[in-house]
Formats: structure tokens, sequence, C-alpha cells
């Protein structure tokens, strides 16, 4: 079937793909069928791709695909050994106390209902996983309710890390109703900058895409967050603004 989705792509060469994903298209293929990025970027690319992370459905953002099985390889050892650097913007209700640190948790995935679970600093449960993030509030949006952007930077990559860990302190996600949010919007969790080695190059890939300015991203400057445009530029990277 063809696709109607055109993915926008950042980056391309025999090797990887850097791709904007949208909110709503699976990462990987799911039980649902519905078709999904490795398959979309196939017809659009002409070529075989393969995964090399996830994203969730709902969220959208910056994503890498390999071109190669080689390529594949290379870039998946590069993320076990933590070579990817993968940084997201949120908005959420509330405000983080202190305004950055670093979250530690045991999350339990259920899957049947397909929502994580924070089990706390310590868990006997053999099924929890650990999960490590650091944080750093950005700016904040006062008015009927008290909005925070932060800048959140994953050390590990479990299923629905950032909105678990940070729905479990009271700071839901806005947009996210698997975690507490009530809004009428697209979930405010974006994948905004990617760095990570080029496969068997001793260079520095870096690319930034800020979100678009609907609501509530419309409610900050993101100004913090495009101060990154250089960083991107200065490494041989795409930004996209």
């Amino acid at each position: 079937m063809k696709s109607e989705c055109a993915i926008k792509v950042l980056y391309s060469d025999p090797k990887l793909a850097v791709v904007i994903k949208p909110c709503g298209i699976p990462s990987q293929a799911d039980m649902t069928g519905d078709p999904a990025m490795p398959e979309i970027l196939s017809e659009q690319l002409q070529r075989k791709i393969y995964p090399v992370h996830r994203l969730d459905r709902a969220v959208g953002g910056l994503m890498v695909f390999a071109c190669s099985a080689g390529a594949a390889g290379s870039l998946g050892r590069m993320m076990e050994q933590g070579l990817f650097v993968k940084e997201y913007a949120a908005v959420v209700h509330g405000v983080p106390e202190p305004s950055s640190g670093e979250y530690f948790d045991y999350l339990l995935h259920d899957k049947r209902k397909n929502r994580s679970m924070s089990k706390g600093q310590a868990c006997v449960d053999p099924h929890a996983r650990p999960a490590a993030l650091s944080y750093e509030m950005l700016d904040k949006a006062a008015g009927e309710e008290v909005f925070s952007l932060l800048k959140v930077r994953l050390a590990t990559g479990r299923t629905h890390q950032i909105r678990a860990q940070l729905s479990a302190r009271g700071m839901p996600i806005a947009g996210d109703g698997k975690y507490g949010a009530h809004d009428k919007c697209e979930i405010a969790l974006w994948s905004y900058r990617l760095t990570f080695p080029y496969p068997s190059a001793e260079k520095q890939m870096a690319f930034l895409c800020l979100p678009e300015r609907t609501w509530p991203w419309s409610m900050f400057s993101l100004e913090a967050l495009a101060e990154d445009k250089e960083k991107a530029a200065q490494s041989g990277g795409k930004e996209c603004i």
C-alpha cells in the first residue's frame, strides 16, 4: 500500500538517514499493522531501511535510521556504548524542584495496558528495570496553571521512560492522557536534538529540530533550545526550526 505521508528528511546517504518522525506514526512495526517509519521511508527513499532506536508512537521529532545492515550494526553498537546523545523538549504541568537534576527509578512496564509504572528508587521486582535521566528547566509560564519547559537527556532508554518518570513526580507532560494529563493537545514531548558518531568515520553528527509553535509550545520562546543551533552547525549537522 502506498503511504500518503511524506517524511521530512534532514540528511541521507548510503549509510543512514536522519528524519523527523511525525506524531502518531509507529517508529517500528507493531500489532496495529499501521504503516511504520521503516516501511514509509523504504518507499520514500527507495532503499531498505533498518530501525536503530525507538520513539513512542505519540511522540515526534528526530530519529536516525540505518540504510544498510552494516550501518545498522555500527549504530546499534554505538547506542549500546552510550555514544548516542538523545535530548528531548517537554512541557509539563508544574515546576520541578530543584530546577535541574537527575531522576532515577525502577520502571515496570505493563504490556497489557502499555503503561510503565515507577516502583521507586529501590525495587526488588525482578521485572523492573533501572531508568535514569537528567533534566533542566528552561522556562515557566503561569496562568490559571503553571507549566514548565524542560530539556531532558536520557541515560537509559526504557519504554515511556520520560513520561513515566515525570508523571511519578506530579509533573505529567501536557497532552499525555495515559500518564495523568487532561489537556486537549498532542503530547508535548519532542525529540529535538540528536548527536552521534558517524559510522566508520571520525566525525560527530549533530541535528536539531524544534517543535512547531502550537499550544503548549507557543507559551514559550524556545530560545534556550534554539541556542543549540550553533553546536549542530559546528558539528556538521543540520538544523530545522
